[in-house]
């Protein structure tokens, strides 16, 4: 059918913040590399950490931005942006867009002292919207749409 949109469900994990809430985490592959992501509904761009993306790729290129970022405790929070190119949730490849680069440390020192492993960053608003994503609880999964 012309015009039908093709749809990529991936797992989602969900964990417990031991009565602090949940938060739904995928899996993604980024430089032929596995990472984890926090799915951040309240996100309005995805962001990865500063640190573990130059850990993984040591050539990326950081923009420094002149906007600083709010949420995540703060809204001072000094930014960078990156290009990514190879970005793949399950089967989806996302060929190229623009993350916001942060000081993520404190998400993942939180994380590891909950027992939990660490992420690269989150997945925002940017991803869900054009991707038209369904987050389903009830079966784990998130659908997107390309």
């Amino acid at each position: 059918m012309p015009g039908r949109k093709k749809s990529f469900t991936t797992p989602l994990h969900i964990i417990d913040l031991h009565d602090d809430g949940f938060h739904p985490l995928i899996e993604v592959t980024l430089f032929g590399k596995h990472f984890t992501l926090v799915l951040d509904t309240g996100a309005s761009k995805t962001a990865f950490d500063q640190t573990m993306l130059l850990l993984t790729e040591e050539n990326t290129i950081l923009n420094i931005s002149d906007r600083l970022s709010t949420g995540l405790g703060t809204n001072s929070m000094a930014s960078s942006t990156a290009l990514i190119t190879d970005l793949c949730i399950g089967d989806l490849l996302i060929d190229e867009f623009e993350v916001a680069v942060l000081d993520l440390s404190s998400i993942n020192i939180a994380y590891r002292q909950l027992g939990h492993q660490e992420v690269l960053g989150v997945l925002g608003g940017d991803i869900l919207m054009k991707y038209k994503a369904v987050i389903n609880y009830g079966d784990k999964q998130l659908i997107l749409k390309k």
